[in-house]
């Protein structure tokens, strides 16, 4: 995007990529099929140590002007849910559709080209191992620490440091939790086993699924809380949110006192969770054996299950970087660093990260974008 915008101004622009072909993570993004955006993407979505940073890029680049571009090159698409827009068919479209536009600009793309220095001269040179090339303006479009296997590097926070410019701590973010002990035992039992529910953290709260898995808790649910979790703190979930259990027991016990909770409750979620919680934490009795006292107990267990990672699954499953180059010292209009002429940083590489479903890239796009127009 930056390549592009910068291109369109009549900019003479190279685009140095270390890996053997471009969008990687983008071919990889929505199962094949790229989230390439999120219809409610507004600033007020993302996270950043300043939250009025992304307002001036999202607001010149909003979800509509890259809507606009998908359908100018007819590629069918759809929503998923809550504002997701995938497309119909391959992520390969979405690269293709930048590329195109990228030619169209006159921008030259050298593959396998990885940058050993960067230094101020007269603009900046930078030392590849394919050579040098010199720049007046240089943008960092390198993401963060997210998915190593694909290449994923500190390297725009070595360059920031290198420039004076702060990097706020990172840590991984969209990213699975982790148990121990016998709370590891019990999600192991129910590997597999996916639940609907909303799941909360430090006041955030996200209605997707959970999914129970051989490490500790994934699912979209748990992915987007992640975000706000950090070590030493719970997370809650209500097991079934939006559904009055306390009245629901209270109603099955008097029409029938007979069967048993665990089978009333299986009616409700999946019963191999039931089973196991009956086995470990549930009253495993019929209906007219439940006191009114643990029927309040078993509504607030499943209403409001507490569990307390011990950790993550880290930046090898995490889909992005939490934190990065301190917005504090970047110009929210350029995307430039301050007192430092030339040099931009974009994307994921910088202090502001989006939840799961289109976010990170719809600031991929508007942060590219608005770096184009002055680089």
């Amino acid at each position: 995007m930056c390549a592009i915008e910068a291109g369109k101004r009549g900019r003479r622009v190279l685009v140095l990529e270390h890996a053997n072909k471009v969008g990687n993570k983008i071919l990889i993004s929505g199962g094949g099929r790229c989230n390439f955006t999120n219809l409610y993407a507004t600033p007020d979505s993302y996270q950043s140590q300043n939250k009025s940073f992304c307002v001036s890029a999202l607001t010149r680049y909003a979800p509509r002007e890259f809507v606009a571009l998908v359908e100018k090159r007819h590629i069918a698409y759809h929503e998923k849910k809550l504002g997701q827009l995938f497309c119909d068919g391959s992520a390969n479209e979405i690269v293709r559709m930048l590329m195109d536009e990228a030619e169209a600009a006159k921008v030259t793309i050298r593959l396998r080209c990885n940058v050993t220095s960067i230094r101020r001269a007269d603009g900046f040179l930078i030392e590849t191992d394919l050579g040098f090339v010199a720049a007046d303006s240089l943008a960092i479009a390198t993401g963060g620490l997210s998915i190593p296997q694909m290449g994923a590097t500190g390297f725009a926070y070595a360059v920031a440091r290198q420039f004076g410019l702060n990097v706020v701590a990172t840590r991984p973010g969209l990213v699975p939790l982790t148990s121990s002990g016998q709370a590891l035992e019990f999600c192991r039992r129910l590997a597999g086993v996916s639940i609907p529910c909303t799941a909360n953290c430090k006041g955030a709260s996200f209605t997707e699924n959970l999914l129970l898995t051989h490490k500790g808790v994934s699912g979209p649910a748990i992915l987007q809380v992640s975000s706000f979790w950090q070590e030493g703190e719970h997370v809650q979930i209500d097991l079934l949110p939006g559904f009055d259990l306390l009245t629901h027991l209270k109603e099955r016990q008097a029409a029938r006192p007979k069967a048993n909770l665990q089978t009333i409750l299986s009616a409700l979620l999946p019963r191999r969770f039931v089973e196991a919680m009956c086995e470990t934490s549930l009253p495993n009795l019929d209906m007219a054996q439940v006191s009114i006292k643990d029927i309040s107990a078993v509504a607030h267990a499943l209403k409001d299950w507490t569990i307390h990672p011990n950790g993550t699954e880290g930046y090898r499953k995490a889909e992005v970087t939490l934190g990065g180059v301190d917005t504090n010292d970047l110009s929210s209009k350029t995307m430039g660093g301050v007192g430092i002429p030339g040099l931009f940083f974009i994307g994921e590489a910088v202090d502001v990260t989006g939840p799961l479903g289109g976010y990170n890239f719809q600031w991929a796009w508007a942060s590219g974008y608005c770096a184009g127009q002055y680089a």
